[in-house]
This record gives C-alpha cells, sequence and structure tokens, in this order.
C-alpha cells in the first residue's frame, strides 16, 4: 500500500517526465504513459535494492534529459535503458557514499555509455565505481570482455 509520500512522488515524476515530451520528441523519442508507469514502477525495487531513499520525483527525469541525445537511444530502446540507467545510477550513488551530485554522476555515466560503452546499459551497469570515475574523469582503461578502452 503506497503511502501519501509515495504517491506525491510518484505524481510528481509523471508530471516532470511529461513536461520532457517536447524534448523527447525533438530527439524521435517517446514515453507513453505505459513506459511512464513501468518506469516508476521500477524505482521502488530499484531504491530498496540500493538502500536508499528518496525525496522529490525521483531520478528518471534527469535521466532523460541526460541521456535523450545519444546516438545509441532510439523510440524503441529509450524506456528500457532507463530503467536499466535507473538501477545503475541508484547503485553508483549508494557505492559512492553520496559523494557525486546527481548531475556529476549522471554526467560520468553520459560518458561511458556514449563512450566505450557504446550504448550497452548492460555493460555500464556492469561497471565498478572506481572504473566508471576513472574513465568518466581522467579517461582511463575499462576492461570489457571485447577489449580495453
Amino acid at each position: 500500500m503506497e503511502n501519501a509520500l509515495e504517491i506525491y512522488q510518484e505524481q510528481l515524476a509523471r508530471r516532470e517526465l511529461r513536461s520532457l515530451s517536447g524534448l523527447l520528441a525533438g530527439h524521435g523519442l517517446v514515453l507513453t504513459e505505459e513506459d511512464v508507469s513501468s518506469l516508476l514502477e521500477l524505482r521502488r525495487p530499484a531504491l530498496q535494492n540500493a538502500g536508499r531513499v528518496e525525496l522529490g520525483g525521483g531520478v528518471l527525469p534527469k535521466l532523460a534529459r541526460a541521456f535523450c541525445d545519444s546516438p545509441y537511444v532510439d523510440r524503441e530502446s529509450f524506456p528500457t535503458v532507463l530503467g536499466d540507467l535507473q538501477d545503475a545510477f541508484y547503485y553508483y550513488k549508494t557505492e559512492s557514499l553520496d559523494q557525486f551530485s546527481d548531475e556529476e554522476l549522471i554526467e560520468y555515466m553520459v560518458k561511458v555509455f556514449n563512450g566505450p560503452a557504446e550504448g550497452s546499459a548492460e555493460l555500464l551497469c556492469g561497471l565498478s565505481l572506481e572504473e566508471l570515475c576513472r574513465w568518466a574523469r581522467n579517461g582511463g582503461a575499462i576492461s570489457f570482455e571485447e577489449g580495453i578502452y
């Protein structure tokens, strides 16, 4: 059963995601009401798995803004990628002990996603926090199964 705070947070996140429709459309992307509902449903277990509590509308609108211009997302993959990125964000945020702002962490994630991960949320999510930060800050090598970048 959701409490009043959870209902408010979900409504806020829905409004924030809806407000991005023009920006997303400019990149050939769309989030349907079904997509938004699915993403918000994934939020609760993502927060629980990372041992986090979040106030406000959540990170999804920030992730949508940051990743909508990636050459590696399209209309079909965008909702799934956002769900994966949400999981990764909460994991990295917890692992970093909140030493990075949301914006800084998302910037690192974008650099790796659009760089050596070549649009693979799976590869991005498989990185340790140390690997993510090393590459994003210094251009350090990241080892994937295919080689070193």
